[in-house]
């Protein structure tokens, strides 16, 4: 509505223009309108009921049904008959919004829109009220829940808006566009000017006032306004209807009102009718072709003295009119109105349920409990009681009857047979005290740690332990919540890469501080060295601040050492997403692999070719390389014959293997046996076997004995639970662990004492003892956390249990280690869950020191973590050996000597140094030097800290992406495509040569190519081919130590859409060495631009016209963070390069995006380059 003609103070009132509202209210304010209206003595109303009067209407004629406040003495700015449900809602200058159910106006919600504007415009919707402000849109539940607040920065004034569809609205202003908004993103999907869908061409125009328009409406063919024309004293109201044909485009005869009209809306109810309303409160009937008669006029009370708003019921039936003063009038042809033809029920809040309980009589026992109200609670229950502290009652099902046994028929499978009728049909009887000899063994299932939401009988397995997986959306990654699963600053590995399996056994060594720091100084010339690329990983976990990294590099390598594939250790898609392989064998595996493999690594590097054994795979000596002097034990191999001939030799081992006694699954009366036993019966193994005698010259039955002459710094254990054998004793070793721990206490586990809450308090917490472990750690316990050993001068080794009270009676480890004693603490475990909807999973429990926490945190503390992928979590020391067999399975043991880390140098050398940027040969056989398309680095143009470089990489594809389609049309990533780089290019960024590359390396691969995206990338057939190829060919190391040494050197890469570019790359590049023109050029909630319509809008290039080129893509770049540090005054006006962008986007919408044709329009920056020419 146009509010020109009308009095300028009613544009912005104030509460002193009306008169305080105490006993003595204003004299043309109707007094029946505010009975049981309780006033504040501010003169609010705090509460506004409909009136009680009588009203008689008459059939077919409108007349006042009710009069209510909405808000007393703030004018009604507009109403909005709801379209779904019996209710009418009001709108006022305050911002304030209240809603009236039925016909008798009772007041429904009432709520607070906006603090200052008032409110233009509301429109109803399915499951909420939109509601329109100055320059705010937004969407309430009609309780008054926000469901979503939207600015709308573009606009100036908003005054209306329209539903399209049910997800499209326009919205319009005093602006010469439209803004589209889609509801179900909340996002401005286009501008759209006042003209035709279909030709975007203005289709007609209509001179309807000389003044404004008021108000319009359309009904058929029928347009017809009202407005203000131009008189000498200024505007005033024009008493004719301005009617158009829309047929034929043109104005018919107006039509004469006795009103002044300031709205106007077709009524069509037998014939198309028109009311017309004035500010002061007429109202007149008339056909929109005939004559007005002045009969048809009746008049609306105001209490105000100007009536603000009108609307019209979807049903015709009721009409409602808000005044200046906050009354709402509702007029209707019907004592018993509907607003709509089809209303669905309205939900009011529930009355108190407390009073209408019905009784519970507890005498009867099957009376059920769900009939005692429980308020929803998060917290522990007092009845939810710890399995400790209860048993298991499990109402089992009887067995079956003997008499249906005995005349039981079988048909194939199937039995058949008489009903007794000895018991009733369908029901079993509650047996509360029946004796537990009468069940089987039920094994109890551990609840789930996490939420109570899961029934415990159909997940055992504890949500953080469960396998993780990504859920990937249109954005990939980009809008995966890995904070969810990850509330600390270490970084998790991410596991849909192929062989990821091993994800856990790299946390492990990350954490080893002597390996990590071993391993992050070494770098060799190996195309694929496994040390080299576990360096290069161990890197991006130093840098990562949470962000979940991924091993695809060390994974590649590792796919294309030939030793992994004969041990079985590379598994197919299809088995590592079934589950088929044995996952505990197979790390365990990996687990000897990679020793011996990074032992072997760290050989060739320290000990030069020549003076090396032949067994290249075999090591000889501990201090061959540091590895070997971490983890390898010197043993004496001895065999005795039978003959009495006694054979001894030397070896060295990166490992043990448990080793159980024979026959201890068969001894049920609960033998204790320390893991200390098991363990030195492991590394002392004796064993009888056939062996070949060289006093008897034939094979003979032998003793062969294993006697140890140095102990390995780090122990390193392969549980082999392979089978139900070494479960079972690993479960009843900790049964009789338990029972011990218990009776040490003085308690007992008898099963027929029955323990009341007191004595389990007591028993968990004895005096005299302090921090320790409450029944429910020590259950499934069998790990010690140190052991203890002690080498003889006769090669004899002792292995006992270490503990706290043991430290305080004989001391410190330290002062023993002099003596042959040494002290083991437990590092880190790793388990395998079992879980058959999954197939199972790797996890580790690992042990963080001190060093890690305080490069992450700044604390110096240690704590025990779960890694289960790129979920990572702080648990308690006990949850890290506590296995319960069912699902949680020990695989591998880590142990480290006390006081490890100060024996080695924990300094990391960086190894890679400034000659990987000199120039390299090229792996292809025909490159010539005419193909060139880069000149190298010289020595003085070596790159400094702050630096910019030009980067950008193109890629191809290995495997595709796996999606599923449902059936409603959606689709689901279940595994994405997996890219490799193809080309990497780097070019200068300041200096005589900025702009020209100085790395333009395409990256040779030996895995198959599914797509080489050639439309994209440039990449053909035969370019990463050596044999045939052109270009400048390298490897992906060598191309990796050049950005790796960029990246520490500090220099600041420019690019579009580097994050993918370092994701495929794996690399972790610190964010503050980024300068990514995707975001320097992007507005918040709006879509990003490519580069190619940047190149064209800023700088007037035409580029990635056929194919890409990383060249020119990073040399566009480059000169994109110019533009934008040039707009910006090097980001000192940001209020200025936000108008530069407004103006791209818009130019964007006009374009859809896409650059023009050659032939086309030039680019704005042009135009303006020439204006200025011009000028000049």
């Amino acid at each position: 509505m146009n509010f020109e003609g009308l009095d300028p103070g009613l544009a912005e009132y104030a509460p002193a223009m009306h008169s305080a509202l105490d006993p003595v209210l204003d004299a043309h304010l109707n007094q029946s309108l505010l009975q049981n209206v309780e006033l504040d003595p501010e003169g609010m109303a705090l509460e506004a009921l409909p009136s009680q009067e009588s009203v008689h209407i008459m059939e077919g004629v409108y007349s006042e049904l009710h009069s209510v406040v909405a808000e007393v003495g703030v004018p009604v700015s507009v109403s909005h008959f709801d379209l779904h449900e019996e209710m009418l809602w009001v709108g006022c200058h305050g911002g304030h919004a209240t809603s009236f159910f039925g016909p008798a106006l009772e007041r429904y919600s009432s709520f607070q829109v906006n603090g200052s504007d008032d409110i233009r415009q509301i429109q109803s919707l399915e499951n909420g009220i939109l509601f329109l402000t100055k320059n705010n849109l937004k969407y309430m539940a009609r309780g008054g829940l926000i469901m979503f607040d939207y600015l709308l920065e573009d606009s100036e004034d908003m005054h209306s808006l329209l539903l399209t569809k049910s997800s499209t609205l326009l919205v319009a202003g005093l602006q010469s566009h439209i803004l589209e908004i889609d509801l179900n993103t909340v996002q401005e999907t286009q501008k759209v000017s006042l003209r035709d869908l279909r030709t975007f061409k203005v289709e007609h125009e209509f001179d309807a006032f000389s003044g404004s328009l008021s108000d319009f409406d359309v009904h058929g063919n029928l347009l017809a306004a009202c407005g203000f024309s131009s008189r000498l004293t200024g505007l005033a109201c024009d008493r004719f209807l301005k009617v158009y044909d829309l047929r034929m485009m043109r104005a018919i005869t107006p039509l004469q009102v006795h009103v002044d009209p300031a709205f106007l809306r077709f009524i069509p109810t037998y014939t198309s009718r028109l009311a017309i309303i004035s500010q002061s409160g007429q109202c007149q009937f008339c056909e929109p072709t005939g004559l007005a008669n002045p009969a048809d006029i009746f008049h609306v009370n105001p209490v105000g003295p100007l009536l603000m708003t009108f609307d019209v019921s979807a049903s015709k039936q009721a009409l409602a009119f808000g005044d200046s003063e906050g009354c709402v009038h509702l007029w209707t042809d019907s004592p018993e109105p509907s607003f709509n033809p089809y209303s669905r029920e309205t939900e009011f809040a529930l009355p108190c349920l407390v009073d209408s309980l019905p009784p519970l009589d507890w005498s009867q026992d099957l009376l059920p409990l769900s009939l005692v109200p429980v308020p929803l609670t998060t917290d522990t229950l007092l009845s939810d009681w710890p399995a400790a502290n209860s048993s298991p009652a499990p109402r089992r099902a009887p067995p079956v009857d003997a008499e249906i046994l005995r005349t039981m028929k079988k048909v194939g499978f199937i039995g058949y047979a008489p009903n007794p009728r000895t018991k009733l049909r369908n029901q079993i009887p509650y047996r509360l005290k029946e004796s537990e000899s009468e069940f089987d063994s039920f094994s109890q299932v551990t609840e789930s740690l996490i939420g109570r939401e899961e029934e415990p009988h159909l997940h055992m397995v504890s949500k953080k332990y469960r396998k993780v997986t990504i859920k990937y959306s249109k954005l990939g990654l980009e809008d995966f919540d890995f904070k969810h699963y990850n509330k600390t600053l270490f970084a998790g590995l991410e596991p849909h890469i192929p062989n990821a399996y091993c994800n856990c056994m790299i946390q492990v060594l990350y954490f080893l501080e002597p390996v990590r720091c071993l391993i992050q100084s070494h770098l060799c010339q190996k195309e694929f060295c496994l040390a080299c690329e576990l360096g290069f990983l161990f890197h991006m976990l130093d840098l990562s601040r949470g962000d979940p990294c991924q091993g695809s590099n060390f994974l590649r390598a590792f796919r294309t050492i030939p030793e992994a594939s004969a041990l079985g250790l590379i598994l197919a898609d299809s088995d590592e997403a079934s589950g088929k392989g044995n996952l505990a064998r197979l790390i365990q595996r990996w687990n000897r692999f990679i020793l011996t493999q990074l032992h072997q690594d760290m050989q060739e590097l320290e000990v030069p070719q020549a003076y090396r054994g032949a067994g290249g795979s075999s090591f000889c000596s501990s201090g061959d390389s540091v590895i070997g002097q971490l983890f390898s034990c010197e043993m004496e191999n001895c065999s005795l014959c039978r003959c009495g001939s006694e054979t001894v030799r030397a070896s060295s081992t990166l490992l043990f293997t448990l080793s159980y006694p024979e026959g201890s699954n068969n001894d049920k009366t609960g033998k204790s046996c320390d893991f200390a036993q098991v363990l030195k019966r492991s590394i002392c193994l004796e064993q009888n076997t056939q062996a070949w005698c060289d006093t008897c010259e034939k094979y003979q039955p032998t003793i062969q004995t294993r006697n140890i002459r140095h102990l390995p710094d780090i122990l390193v254990i392969n549980c082999e639970v392979n089978s139900s054998k070494e479960a079972d004793f690993w479960r009843m070793q900790a049964e009789v662990a338990f029972k011990m721990a218990v009776k040490q206490r003085g308690g007992e586990t008898s099963t027929n004492k029955e323990f009341g809450l007191a004595d389990w308090k007591e028993l968990g917490h004895p005096e005299g003892v302090l921090m320790c472990p409450s029944i429910e750690e020590l259950k499934n316990v069998w790990l010690p956390f140190s052991i203890r050993m002690k080498m003889s001068k006769s090669k004899g080794l002792d292995v006992c249990n270490w503990t706290d009270g043991d430290e305080m009676q004989w001391g410190p480890a330290r002062a023993e280690e002099q003596h042959g004693v040494y002290v083991y603490d437990l590092m880190a475990t790793v388990v395998h869950i079992l879980d058959s909807r999954t197939g199972g999973s790797l996890v580790a429990h690992i042990k963080v020191g001190e060093t890690y926490h305080q490069c992450k945190e700044g604390v110096t503390h240690q704590q025990w973590y779960l890694f289960n992928d790129f979920l990572i979590e702080p648990i308690d020391k006990h949850e890290a050996v506590q296995f319960d067999m069912n699902w949680k399975v020990p695989a591998i043991l880590y142990y480290i000597k006390r006081n490890l880390n100060s024996k080695y140098n924990l300094n990391i050398k960086n190894p890679i140094e400034a000659n990987v940027l000199l120039a390299e040969a090229s792996l292809a056989r025909k490159q010539r030097k005419t193909h060139t398309t880069f000149i190298p680095l010289m020595l003085n143009e070596m790159p400094q800290v702050g630096d910019l470089v030009g980067l950008d990489a193109e890629f191809v594809t290995l495997n595709e992406e796996e999606a599923e389609l449902h059936s409603d049309g959606t689709k689901s990533t279940i595994k994405p495509s997996q890219m490799s780089v193809a080309r990497i290019t780097c070019v200068r960024g300041q200096g005589p040569n900025e702009g020209i590359p100085f790395i333009d390396d395409y990256i040779s691969t030996q895995e198959q190519v599914v797509d080489y995206l050639t439309q994209y990338s440039g990449i053909k057939p035969g370019d990463l081919d050596a044999k045939i190829s052109s270009k400048h060919l390298t490897t992906l190391k060598s191309t990796y130590l050049k950005l790796r040494f960029l990246i520490d050197i500090g220099v600041k890469f420019v690019g579009h859409g580097l994050q993918k570019d370092f994701r495929v790359i794996n690399l972790m590049v610190p964010k503050d060495q980024v300068l990514d023109t995707v975001y320097l050029f992007h507005m918040p909630r709006k879509r990003m631009i490519s580069l190619r319509f940047l190149a064209w809008y800023f700088l007037d290039l035409k580029i990635q016209g056929e194919t890409h080129d990383s060249i020119e893509d990073a040399r566009t770049a480059l000169q994109l963070y110019r533009k934008y540090l040039e707009l910006s005054k090097n980001g000192t006006e940001p209020e200025s390069f936000h108008k530069v962008l407004k103006g791209l986007y818009e130019k964007g919408r006009k374009m859809d995006w896409k650059v023009p044709e050659p032939e086309g329009q030039t680019s704005p920056e042009s135009k303006a380059g020439m204006g200025q020419g011009k000028l000049a």
